[in-house]
């Protein structure tokens, strides 16, 4: 798997929109890759970026987070001198170490791109007030109290939500064909954590399956790691022989579909397109441009204008997508069937997290959380019929096992 892997396409008018927002609200090196130029009224020869990755380009999550490096300094006219890129940096002190080298190196804006490094970049925030820092998925910035201190993700729910479309689409070309019955859909998930960001992906995930295959039901199960490829692929083959006729992920590797590959088990992955894994069963991925961002954020350093503590767009900017649907797998008619959810998400005339389409314990999420205990502290979350997922925060805050759903911890 080579860095370039998925294609960078960013429009103009998506930019000029995206970089408006400037300032709205408040283990070993590898130096970073090609750039084929383009110009930035803010781009300085001097002006470094130095960014911090818990995998490398063989992990999915990490290797879509090097395109999105790509694709900024493609946008903004760095060259491989300005970029500064550490791989597999762990979830320990190594973070920090990590990030006071890049600032000692000069690097004006340091990214790190998972869950763990939070802490860590925020020590380094403190002892560097004069780097801007930016964490993907973590929750910590606004509490801080650090200007220099940012948090960012995307609205992968939506990528999470139409990707579940596709799967339910197949579950029901299935039905049809004898394959299944309806009560014989029940989908698998390999999960990495049972952390919300998980939490909320494989409930968009199913609630878009059930949008058009009601009566399907969802077991997930953990690996209790990011990216542990022979644990995907066991988790993957618990899930079927439990019954799932069909798997989705959130983990990092390509585990996962080639045990469904082999299984003949029809998939969905993440991050990265795994049809040349699988290409007689994955049907989709769901994933992210993380250039989007990348580009925002390194903007706005060159420009001396204020990040916003919390980022997160989706689909209508650009941030959220699909990798290539498998046109030899996939069931008919769903491309203008994504292109209807995704117009529909957009337009917000559809919610992935709407409360008319799930229930919790048996009883709508309102009451829920009017009843007190456990739910209480999502009152702030829900409104106008939907949680407001990643808008009080970019981090996802959907922790909520709802009814269909069996998670499996143990």
């Amino acid at each position: 798997m080579k860095k370039k892997i998925l294609g960078v396409v960013l429009t103009a008018a998506m930019l000029v929109s995206m970089m408006a927002g400037c300032g709205a609200t408040g283990s070993g090196d590898s130096t970073g890759g090609s750039s084929n130029g383009g110009d930035s009224a803010g781009a300085t020869d001097d002006f470094k970026v130095g960014v911090i990755y818990i995998g490398d380009e063989n992990e999915g999550y990490t290797a879509a987070h090097m395109e999105g490096i790509d694709g900024m300094m493609e946008n903004l006219g760095l060259d491989a001198s300005q970029v500064i890129e550490k791989t597999n940096i762990p979830e320990d002190e190594s973070a920090y170490d990590a990030a006071a080298d890049l600032a000692e190196q000069g690097c004006d804006i340091i990214f790190a791109n998972s869950f763990g490094h939070e802490s860590y970049i925020i020590q380094a925030a403190t002892d560097y007030p004069d780097v801007e820092f930016c964490h993907a998925t973590g929750y910590q910035a606004a509490s801080s109290g650090l200007p220099n201190m940012h948090n960012y993700f995307t609205a992968i729910y939506e990528s999470r939500y139409v990707s579940g479309v596709v799967a339910g689409l197949k579950l029901n070309e299935m039905i049809a064909n004898g394959d299944i019955t309806e009560d014989e859909c029940k989908v698998g998930y390999v999960g990495a954590y049972p952390y919300a960001e998980v939490i909320s992906g494989f409930t968009s995930f199913y609630l878009g399956v059930r949008s058009v295959c009601p009566s399907a039901t969802m077991e997930v199960k953990y690996t209790n790691s990011w990216a542990d490829m022979s644990a995907e692929a066991e988790v993957a083959n618990a899930l079927i022989a439990d019954g799932c006729v069909l798997i989705s992920q959130h983990a990092d590797t390509t585990g996962a579909p080639s045990a469904c590959e082999a299984a003949g088990v029809p998939c969905v992955g993440y991050n990265v397109s795994m049809i040349s894994v699988a290409p007689n069963t994955a049907l989709t991925s769901a994933s992210i441009d993380w250039s989007v961002y990348y580009t925002y954020a390194t903007e706005c350093a060159m420009n001396g204008e204020a990040i916003d503590t919390d980022w997160c767009h989706g689909f209508a900017d650009g941030a959220d997508k699909l990798t290539e649907l498998n046109e030899n797998v996939i069931a008919e008619g769903t491309e203008e069937k994504v292109k209807e959810v995704e117009a529909a998400i957009i337009d917000g005339s559809t919610h992935v997290f709407d409360t008319s389409t799930f229930t919790v314990g048996g009883k709508s999420l309102e009451d829920a959380i009017a009843e007190g205990g456990e739910y209480a502290d999502y009152a702030d979350y829900v409104s106008d019929g939907y949680f407001h997922e990643s808008e009080l925060a970019s981090a996802p805050s959907f922790a909520i096992i709802i009814d269909g759903i069996t998670s499996i911890t143990e």
